[in-house]
């Protein structure tokens, strides 16, 4: 199944992952999320993408 360029701005742009937690946080505004919804650090990164093989 391949992707195309919708379905991977949906599951990966805008999207953070709290590195103490791992919840995911969306960014509506493009910008990074100050704090995590769930636990409320401030440790946060993009989320991965998958490696094409």
């Amino acid at each position: 199944m391949a992707r195309f360029e919708e379905a991977d701005a949906r599951l990966f742009k805008n999207i953070w992952v709290c590195m103490r937690c791992n919840a995911k946080n969306r960014s509506g505004s493009g910008t990074k999320p100050r704090l995590c919804r769930k636990c409320g650090s401030k440790r946060l990164r993009l989320k991965h993408k998958t490696k094409k093989s």
